[in-house]
């Protein structure tokens, strides 16, 4: 891959991965306002960053290609869709007879940072967690440094803290349901990628029903063998005995107890996973239609247009804009 470097007219140093059209080139030359803006495209969608990474201000707002803001966790859609060609309708992506899933990635992997979705925030933006006014960092489990796989979650969807689950008798998180890319590309945070579902652990983090997907990024060299959570117990021995090790173990170090699991700890099929995701997604569209109470979640949403929580173009650039930073970076990803 060639990587180019120029110098912008504001000064900063604007990195071009691939080749850079000139349009492309002379767009993110243009000035900007003076804030730290940092783009990065990613299918359909756009992130701007505001503040300093590993910083409390820290935020990355999502953008569509057409710079409108958006909200990963409401906007982005659950299913995801086919590029659009000659002008045709965008369609539902499948592979044979199987739904892809957008993964709104959070963590990367081999990454210790605890980024997440800010759910009762303006727009979602991801940010870094914050405990007792310190960032939050999670210890590296022996033998792994920091996450084993990329983490995210599945956007429109959410664990209703009202809903029982009825195996483990634990209510849910009040997040979007989580998601482990098992791919093995290093993914960056606030990257939308398309994942299909291989199974589902039903972990219990504190006396809260938090799922954890299992999935694979449809672009993995592996993703055609892998189709179960079987097959990924075959070919990749020991990784998914790493990974619940790595949720019971991962709060120790912070002197909080090892996390239990439902189903004594043994992963679900990829049946039952999407059954649980569609349980959320249901939760999730009574959240934003105003059918459940919120429990702090912001819903604020451009594209829900049954949602009462539904804001204009102008209100989401309101919500950006208000937010300071200090100086300012431009970097493109074409991809």
């Amino acid at each position: 891959m060639r990587i180019t470097l120029f110098r912008s007219s504001l000064g900063c140093v604007v990195r071009v991965f691939g080749p850079a059209p000139a349009s492309s080139i002379k767009a993110v030359t243009q000035a900007v306002a003076p804030h730290l803006y940092y783009s990065r495209k990613t299918m359909h969608y756009l992130t701007e960053q505001r503040g300093h990474l590993n910083s409390t201000d820290y935020r990355l707002y999502f953008k569509t290609s057409e710079g409108r803001y958006i909200s990963p966790f409401h906007d982005i859609p659950l299913i995801a869709e086919s590029e659009q060609e000659n002008d045709a309708p965008a369609k539902k992506a499948k592979t044979d007879t199987e739904v892809i899933y957008n993964m709104v990635v959070e963590v990367p992997r081999w990454s210790n940072a605890k980024m997440e979705i800010a759910t009762k925030e303006p727009l979602n933006p991801i940010k870094q967690d914050v405990k007792k006014g310190k960032l939050r960092y999670v210890a590296n489990v022996f033998p792994h440094k920091g996450y084993i796989w990329n983490y995210g979650a599945l956007p429109q969807t959410w664990e209703d803290p009202n809903h029982k689950d009825e195996e483990t008798n634990c209510c849910g998180d009040n997040d979007p349901i989580d998601v482990c890319d098992i791919g093995t590309q290093v993914c960056s945070s606030g990257q939308v990628i398309q994942v299909k579902v291989l199974g589902i652990l039903a972990m219990i983090d504190e006396g809260e029903m938090d799922w954890k997907v299992i999935a694979i990024n449809v672009k993995d060299p592996d993703a055609e063998n892998l189709n179960s959570i079987e097959d990924v117990r075959r070919s990749r021995p020991g990784h998914l005995e790493a990974t619940v090790d790595w949720f019971r173990k991962y709060k120790v170090p912070d002197g909080k107890p090892e996390n239990s699991f439902g189903f004594s700890g043994q992963f679900q099929d990829k049946d039952f996973a999407i059954k649980v995701i569609n349980l959320t997604h249901k939760h999730w569209r009574a959240l934003v239609q105003k059918k459940a109470n919120t429990e702090g979640i912001i819903c604020k949403n451009i594209t829900c247009c049954d949602s009462p929580h539904v804001c204009s173009t102008d209100e989401a650039d309101v919500v950006v804009q208000s937010v300071r930073t200090s100086h300012s970076v431009i970097t493109w990803h074409f991809v």
